[in-house]
């Protein structure tokens, strides 16, 4: 009969307005299940003590439940932790199973089977790079290992990932299945001079620059893109004048890499430009000369292959999911020795056969990647019984 399974999903993530990328998943995963899955029916939990704006086209298809609750999220973390209540199907009025696409807190009935997606385990592996609110909130408020265990399926983002939850969490690997993220293929090779310009002069882009896009986080090694990027001015390694551009949300203990840039004699040539709108980042991409991810730990790492996507040549690191996830298409780096990354800005910007090379491995591997065999796939977990 139609609609007569239902499937819960927890998208309280949806009320922080930022665009990470657990955000990013939900938005993007969520829509294609919906639309692969017309005869289940989809029970949307969302709980925001204040009015939060969810206005989606997908929420308005036959086959979705919107249950809005106002009760603050941190109340309910509390609850759950010390009470296992509230019971979240039972607030809609039941549910098959219940999909949480991070580890937020969600007690269930018996009868309701849980499955959580684990997008990286850096907090446990790097706490270091976390502020002690962030520490609290994971070891603390959701104690994700606990989490873990009592789900009935895991879902990772990379078998990274999931190398981690066996190794740090004990978790049986026969629970876990790896899905991979997926691209949006849209606007890619943008050629509209006018929309070339809007986006150069919205953002005030250099001719050519490098590229960061990301969370300005310590984890993200900012840092070093900024002492790389001085090193290759201080010895004229670069064959013109070169620019760098940091982008992406305010993060957590991010004010060294603001102190440093402050400080920085180059400072004119690196220009943070904050937030970029989603409909704005493939061009945002398609406009630098190189993309540089040299990231200590990911998951799985969206920008990487969101840039190659673009056709933009990519330098990322050679640890935890980023060379599984970019597969040879990338220029990795040792993101611990700043010589490394030096060595790899100065040849991209000046090799125009080089960058070619990686423009062109790039494309490739970002057409391995969508959301609809993302969803196909994440589906299969929500079905199987077992």
């Amino acid at each position: 009969m139609k609609n007569s399974f239902s499937v819960g999903v927890d998208i309280r993530v949806l009320g922080s307005g930022k665009q990470s990328g657990i955000e990013q998943y939900v938005l993007n995963l969520l829509p294609e299940m919906i639309r692969l899955a017309p005869d289940i029916k989809f029970k949307l939990f969302f709980s925001a003590f204040h009015e939060a704006e969810l206005s989606y086209p997908w929420l308005h298809r036959d086959n979705v439940e919107l249950h809005r609750f106002f009760y603050p999220n941190r109340l309910m973390f509390g609850a759950a932790k010390f009470f296992g209540r509230p019971r979240l199907d039972k607030l809609m009025g039941g549910a098959n199973v219940f999909f949480s696409p991070h580890f937020f807190s969600a007690p269930l009935e018996k009868s309701c089977r849980l499955v959580t997606t684990f997008h990286d385990l850096s907090f446990v592996r790097y706490p270091q790079f976390f502020s002690w609110r962030k520490n609290f909130w994971h070891s603390f408020e959701m104690n994700p290992r606990q989490q873990a265990r009592r789900s009935h399926r895991l879902i990772a983002m990379s078998y990274s990932t999931r190398n981690d939850l066996v190794s740090l969490f004990k978790i049986n690997p026969e629970k876990i299945k790896v899905v991979y993220s997926g691209l949006v293929h849209d606007r890619a090779g943008v050629t509209d001079k006018t929309e070339i310009n809007r986006v150069r002069t919205r953002y005030q882009l250099p001719e050519n620059f490098f590229l960061y896009l990301g969370t300005i986080e310590p984890r993200k090694n900012i840092l070093g893109i900024l002492k790389a990027f001085e090193d290759l001015q201080r010895k004229k390694l670069l064959s013109e004048e070169a620019h760098l551009v940091i982008a992406g949300d305010r993060g957590w203990r991010d004010s060294d890499i603001f102190k440093y840039h402050e400080q920085s004699p180059w400072r004119k040539l690196i220009h943070f430009i904050g937030t970029v709108d989603e409909k704005d980042k493939s061009l945002v991409y398609q406009l630098a000369r190189v993309f540089v991810y040299p990231s200590f730990f990911e998951g799985f790492g969206f920008p990487p292959l969101e840039a190659m996507r673009a056709g933009v040549p990519v330098i990322t690191s050679r640890t935890s999911s980023l060379p599984e996830v970019t597969g040879g298409a990338a220029h990795l780096v040792d993101p611990y020795h700043l010589h490394d990354l030096v060595e790899a800005m100065q040849l991209l910007f000046t090799d125009e056969a080089l960058r070619e090379q990686y423009r062109r491995r790039g494309l490739r591997r970002a057409q391995q990647f969508s959301w609809e065999k993302s969803a196909q796939e994440t589906l299969e977990v929500l079905l199987r019984e077992s």
